[in-house]
């Protein structure tokens, strides 16, 4: 599509620099939780708008785990129609103050980009619009929510209230369907609220978000535990749905299986975030700070991702006198986003990278106060194409922990796979789905997003929810599985 509101011809476009994300002064984000990125101002996101090229063929939207319109919203942005841009997104999107925060846009709509290609030239700063205009709409108070299709009279369940499970009701409701969300928590949002920390999505903008779904037509339920409060049996037989979409996650942490683990303070990365997150330890004094006071003291997180870098970011703010980001490849083989990355460095965060902790080790009453920690080196190749890490033999060494985060991945919980008789899972314990539909082994049964995948992305799982949507409408609508 060419732009039809652009005023420039495509080789002045392709000397605009990209522009960048105003920020909160390092020195002073490292200490409170308010949100890093400020956002871009009007003038900004019009002269990032400007550089769009309207490919005829955008490529941006092939890399959009849910298809938005990229280049129409851009588009409307040039024309100043910040509120059409942003009702543009929502028709593909539910949750576009969320994704603009934390969607890993450079490996997907961004990373896409043909400017991204261009000798010279940076991709288009997606996300940083798509944020702009889910701001502007926020402040404005004039949210364009897309149409509800007339009722079908049919009803869906949903299991999880993270982006999988929100993004999938969303798309149902509009398709006129009576859709109920279960949370296992006393807060809706799932990851997006107990995961991500305050300075990198605020729980109000997630909030609001889920405020807009009520609107919708999206009915919630909290405190509700699939598999424990009701099954999924319960569910047909005696709430009378005729669909059910498991979006549980990958919430159960894994661990290293070494010595120490049990000690005091050695938390994993779920227990610490959710304790920070939902019990408000960001809000400390106002809130009893429920997790341990890491104040003046040397706090170790042990991962290269997104979860250990929100960890080892939170931990600063908490007020630990140092903070170890302890990870056993190099840092370019991180798996985090490059930009938390050098946030989390601009901060003061300290990268020990290639070593690996084999023993944590307690003091006289069981509290952690070291980690052993062993050199390691790279070596050949593996399935994920970044050098193994290989043990340096006697490089084993001691550092000083008060603390110790434990952010090396998760697992699924059990407890849906458990409760439902005739849903197959694989041998790690997720459930099978076929990949096209979503469908399991149970009729009526669908899953999607971490539960089915392993834990990915935010925008992934949203992917997983359009596509169970999709599925389950045509179910609903055919009755054939």
């Amino acid at each position: 599509m060419s732009s039809s509101n652009n005023p420039l011809p495509p080789k002045e476009r392709l000397q605009i620099v990209r522009q960048s994300m105003p920020e909160q002064d390092p020195l002073k984000r490292a200490h409170n939780f308010e949100e890093v990125n400020l956002g871009f101002t009007d003038e900004l996101a019009l002269q990032e708008a400007t550089r769009c090229l309207g490919c005829g063929k955008p490529r941006c939207v092939q890399g959009c785990p849910v298809g938005v319109k990229i280049a129409e919203f851009v588009d409307l942005i040039v024309a100043k129609d910040y509120l059409g841009a942003a009702a543009k997104i929502r028709e593909d999107n539910v949750l576009p103050a969320v994704t603009g925060r934390v969607c890993p846009q450079e490996e997907q709509c961004e990373g896409s980009c043909l400017l991204a290609h261009r000798a010279g030239s940076s991709s288009l700063g997606i996300g940083y619009l798509e944020r702009f205009v889910a701001d502007y709409e926020r402040t404005t108070g004039q949210i364009g929510l897309p149409a509800c299709a007339p009722s079908s009279g049919k009803k869906v369940a949903i299991a999880g209230s993270g982006p999988a499970g929100l993004s999938c009701a969303g798309d149902l409701v509009q398709r006129g369907h009576d859709v109920t969300v279960f949370e296992a928590l006393h807060e809706i949002g799932g990851v997006l609220v107990y995961g991500i920390p305050e300075f990198r999505l605020p729980k109000d903008i997630v909030r609001q978000e889920v405020d807009n779904m009520r609107k919708l037509g999206v009915k919630f339920e909290t405190n509700v535990v699939i598999g424990k409060t009701v099954t999924v049996d319960e569910l047909f037989e005696e709430e009378g749905f005729d669909a059910v979409f498991i979006a549980t996650g990958a919430g159960l942490p894994k661990f290293m299986g070494i010595p120490g683990e049990n000690l005091c303070a050695v938390y994993s990365a779920n227990e610490f975030l959710t304790r920070v997150n939902l019990m408000k330890a960001y809000r400390f004094p106002e809130y009893d700070e429920p997790v341990f006071d890491c104040a003046g003291k040397n706090v170790g997180v042990i991962g290269g991702g997104n979860t250990a870098m929100d960890a080892v970011r939170t931990s600063l703010r908490l007020g630990a006198k140092n903070a170890y980001l302890i990870y056993r490849r190099t840092e370019k083989d991180m798996p985090a986003r490059i930009e938390e990355l050098h946030h989390a460095k601009q901060e003061g965060v300290q990268i020990m990278d290639l070593w690996d902790p084999v023993e944590y080790i307690g003091d006289e009453k069981g509290w952690v106060r070291a980690a052993k920690l062993r050199k390691m080196q790279q070596g050949e190749p593996d399935e994920s194409g970044r050098s193994r890490p290989v043990p340096i033999p006697g490089s084993e060494t001691e550092v000083a922990l008060d603390m110790v985060v434990v952010a090396v991945g998760n697992t699924s919980n059990p407890l849906v796979q458990q409760t439902t008789p005739g849903l197959d899972t694989d041998t790690r314990g997720r459930i099978v789905a076929d990949h096209e539909h979503l469908r399991t082994s149970k009729k009526g049964v669908f899953a999607g997003g971490d539960i089915v995948s392993g834990a990915a992305t935010v925008i992934l799982a949203m992917g997983a929810g359009r596509t169970a949507a999709a599925s389950i409408h045509d179910y609903l609508t055919t009755g054939e599985w």
